[in-house]
């Protein structure tokens, strides 16, 4: 098949991969702009531009597909099909219908659940039992149009939100190259479509998210440390002390103290109160120095159970 690429992050680097090695014809990858980044600002290639020139393959990077020059370019391609991963830029109907089979997204989530931006951590967030890549035909709306496949996974209880993010980008390759060959051998079903009355929205992860509200139950307070890892993170305050929490357990028991407050600490433990239940701290980092399990933190903290 002759097909268009659009993508950006890490996410989307083992679909191109996965179908470039499937002998597929990559005309071009479409990622967006370099971006400064770090201390430095130094200039940084997107990963799939990156994977691209790898694989020696034409990289585009237009700040928009509005233009009308850019869609000249995309007609003149005479794709076969344009695959969407995680691009980041809005692709309009013009675009949409130009490759002969139109174009695919691959969405991390079980459509319609979870359409939007930040479906992996909203998954985590919420306690979902599973979730999924689903190979999807585009169109005007947001992640609403007809699905041809969909791959569940279950949510581990030990997943964060970059294991499962490695997970699902993993299986989206599988999944679109899976795809691109029963379009190839005429074997594709029809897509279906959603429905648009069980759908749910993934709003984009802000870091006013990331500070630990410990009114909400341990449960729930879990899952936000897991689902933010390693981004915006899990920010907190005990003891004077601000921290990033990287770790940590639910655990039952009655309530013995306010919301954030220590409840337990020794050389190994330290177990702050939530709204509901108990959370015990398994990693942790103080601004400016690096993760530390919560053994090493407290060495140099008896005054916090020596009172």
């Amino acid at each position: 098949m002759k097909i268009i690429f659009c993508g950006t992050p890490e996410f989307s680097v083992p679909p191109l991969q996965g179908l470039a090695a499937a002998g597929h014809d990559i005309t071009a990858v479409f990622t967006q702009p370099d971006k400064r980044k770090g201390r430095g600002q130094q200039m940084q290639k997107t990963p799939i531009k990156e994977a691209a020139e790898a694989l020696g393959l034409t990289v585009l990077q237009p700040t928009g597909l509005k233009d009308a020059a850019v869609v000249d370019l995309m007609a003149a391609m005479d794709a076969d099909l344009m695959v969407v991963v995680a691009y980041g830029l809005i692709i309009p109907q013009n675009i949409l219908d130009l490759p002969k089979h139109g174009c695919w997204n691959i969405h991390a989530s079980l459509l319609p659940r979870w359409r939007g931006a930040a479906p992996i951590h909203r998954a985590i967030l919420a306690g979902d039992a599973e979730t999924g890549v689903a190979i999807m035909q585009m169109e005007a709306g947001l992640d609403t149009g007809p699905v041809f496949h969909q791959y569940p996974t279950d949510i581990r209880p030990d997943d964060t939100g970059q294991t499962l993010h490695d997970r699902l980008s993993h299986m989206g390759a599988e999944a679109i190259v899976q795809c691109v060959d029963e379009l190839v051998s005429g074997s594709l079903p029809p897509a279906q479509a959603q429905n648009h009355d069980q759908a749910t929205y993934a709003h984009k992860l802000t870091k006013a998210e990331a500070t630990i509200d410990w009114t909400q139950t341990a449960a729930q307070i879990e899952r936000q440390i897991r689902a933010f890892n390693p981004w915006p993170g899990s920010h907190t305050e005990l003891q004077g002390e601000a921290m990033k929490i990287w770790s940590a357990a639910a655990l039952e028991g009655a309530d013995i103290g306010a919301p954030g407050a220590v409840i337990h600490a020794d050389k190994s433990t330290l177990v702050v109160q939530c709204g509901e239940g108990h959370l015990q701290l398994l990693e942790l980092q103080k601004a400016g120095k690096k993760r530390m399990p919560v053994e090493a933190f407290m060495a140099s903290r008896a005054a916090w159970y020596q009172a």
